[in-house]
């Protein structure tokens, strides 16, 4: 166990990237639009996240009060680069005994106006933690693994998990919070979607991709500029852009029941805004499967009732009252219920081509 410890403590530091506030805020508000009771009364666990300087900790703890959340909990890991650099957090701190070196938790019980200015604000936050009362601040006796006992029993109090956790570490820190039956609204790699722990949770409608990024480009601020893990780094704002990020949430949003608006095979064919549609007679066949290829999600037609094979970027569109999702290509949809192999041979081939990734859909009704 030591030894998976210090695993996911290196890649935690290799995956340190900070979510914007712009971010959380437009994600957040679209589970606020469609129900406006989404966080009352429940207790939000950011793990990941240095308490003072998370921005996923910062927005809730100012909404606490708006949101009528019960408790705001957030844990820091050992080693964070950046772990309380603004603020001292404990009254003995030394070189030896600082909270930067130090894994800790904040847990926000109550959001008062401390110094009565009219505005809950960080201040106030602060103010009552130095009194140690209903807000408080502690050290945690490990190292603040999200798989430690201690994180663990705080993901029981948890009603939801808000973060963004490494993306080398996604599929553990998935299984971490389904293994508790816990809700929860995360950043991943798009790539996610073809995990085995993952699609099948999306095709059985119990987990699904949140309201999204702007123009699906995710930016994120990171001590290690040296190493953006597949991101690009502008020096100029000292920010990674990411275009293969997404929210993964158990959350309901409105974008997610609205319906795609479709044309039927013959007005794809002849007004596609895709060149390689329009030069085409027809829709591809595969092979060896009795479904057709649909290269690009706004191209599905409305008067194909049939299987068809989709990118992986539908599910950003998907609306579970107009689709069903049958299966997951991934190289290999041998055996998928309902649709027959004309030749037994693995994957779907088009003119002898294997065609990878594609989600296997049928239109309801």
């Amino acid at each position: 166990m030591k030894n998976a410890n210090l695993t996911r403590a290196k890649n935690t530091k290799n995956d340190e990237f900070y979510t914007q506030w712009a971010d959380i805020e437009k994600e957040v508000q679209a589970y606020i639009e469609f129900d406006p009771n989404v966080f009352k009364g429940k207790t939000i666990l950011c793990p990941c996240d240095d308490p003072y300087e998370s921005n996923f900790f910062r927005y809730f703890a100012l909404q606490f009060n708006s949101f009528g959340l019960k408790k705001l909990i957030a844990t820091c890991y050992a080693g964070s680069p950046i772990a309380n650099t603004q603020l001292s957090l404990f009254d003995y701190e030394d070189e030896h005994n600082k909270t930067t070196k130090s894994p800790h938790k904040i847990i926000v019980n109550e959001g008062i106006d401390e110094n009565n200015d009219g505005v809950f604000d960080l201040n106030d936050i602060i103010s009552s933690l130095a009194k140690n009362e209903k807000n408080t601040v502690t050290r945690l006796e490990g190292d603040g693994d999200f798989m430690s006992a201690e994180c663990t029993e705080l993901l029981k109090e948890a009603d939801i998990v808000i973060t963004n956790p490494p993306f080398s570490l996604f599929r553990e820190f998935l299984g971490w919070i389904l293994k508790a039956n816990k809700d929860f609204l995360i950043i991943g790699n798009i790539n996610a979607i073809t995990y085995k722990e993952v699609f099948p949770l999306i095709k059985d409608n119990k987990m699904w991709l949140g309201n999204g990024f702007n123009a699906g480009n995710a930016y994120f601020s990171t001590p290690f500029a040296e190493s953006y893990g597949g991101g690009v780094y502008n020096p100029d704002t000292g920010l990674v852009k990411f275009r293969n990020c997404c929210w993964f949430t158990s959350l309901d949003h409105g974008r997610r029941h609205q319906e795609l608006r479709l044309m039927d095979m013959a007005d794809n064919l002849k007004f596609s805004k895709h060149k390689e549609l329009r030069s085409k007679s027809a829709y591809d066949k595969y092979d060896n499967y009795d479904a057709i290829e649909v290269p690009f999600t706004d191209a599905i037609p409305s008067d194909f009732n049939g299987y068809m094979g989709v990118p992986i970027s539908f599910l950003d569109k998907y609306c579970p009252e107009q689709f069903e999702i049958i299966g997951l290509t991934a190289g290999n949809i041998k055996g998928l219920a309902g649709i027959p192999s004309a030749t037994g041979k693995d994957g779907p081939y088009i003119n002898g081509k294997l065609k990878y990734r594609r989600v296997i859909i049928k239109k309801r009704g």
